[in-house]
């Protein structure tokens, strides 16, 4: 596949990621706090769906690996808020197999190379290991975020979700200027000024609640 196709699927994984943290801050500033709104985890399930991809597409197992860890956790959220069961039988089941059939499938096919996604030449191990570090924190801010939001019965963003959100682009900054991977740059530049952001919303509202 030409490389243009593949980085315009990333590219357009990443917009509509930077798409959804826009509108939760635009949102979130116009409320004086921090808000979730369920289209965030809308585009988020879209997003993630054509990041892993891209990251099949790429041969980068710590992009994959991202993204599976999460796109169950968006739909979690999207129940917590009631949206999933507004949405029709026939789609909900769609999502919720899709990504299962197309690894099986592949797997099954000889399409998918675990060896090569491990062992990829282009990607030295301690590159990959980077990578992969990045990713499982980066990620884990949603499995903290989901467990947050299964105790208090909705879907909500803690301070906790927001300063992981900072070490973790950080770090997957680092691993894109290495591995020259323009589409993760430009997409974590973006996400990591509205995470710092979002933490002094978080402190200002909790602030004048505790005066």
């Amino acid at each position: 596949m030409s490389d243009w196709i593949i980085y315009t699927i990333g590219f357009v994984a990443q917009l509509l990621f930077s798409g959804r943290l826009l509108l939760q801050w635009i949102l979130s500033e116009k409320n004086n706090k921090v808000v979730t709104p369920s289209l965030f985890w809308k585009l988020s399930l879209l997003a993630s769906f054509l990041l892993f991809v891209y990251g099949y597409l790429r041969d980068d197992f710590a992009i994959m690996l991202g993204q599976s860890l999460t796109y169950y956790i968006y739909i979690r959220n999207l129940q917590l808020q009631g949206q999933w069961q507004k949405s029709p039988k026939a789609l909900q089941w769609l999502l919720l197999v899709f990504p299962i059939i197309i690894v099986i499938y592949g797997y099954n096919n000889g399409e998918y190379d675990i060896v090569t996604l491990f062992e990829n030449e282009a990607i030295p191990t301690w590159l990959l290991t980077l990578g992969i570090v990045a990713q499982i924190l980066f990620t884990f801010r949603f499995v903290y975020q989901w467990i947050t939001s299964e105790k208090k019965k909705t879907s909500q963003l803690p301070l906790g979700f927001w300063r992981m959100s900072v070490v973790g682009a950080a770090l997957i900054l680092c691993y894109a200027i290495l591995r020259e991977d323009p589409v993760l740059f430009v997409g974590h530049c973006a996400g990591l000024v509205i995470y710092i952001r979002n933490i002094f919303i978080w402190k200002k509202e909790h602030y004048e609640v505790s005066k």
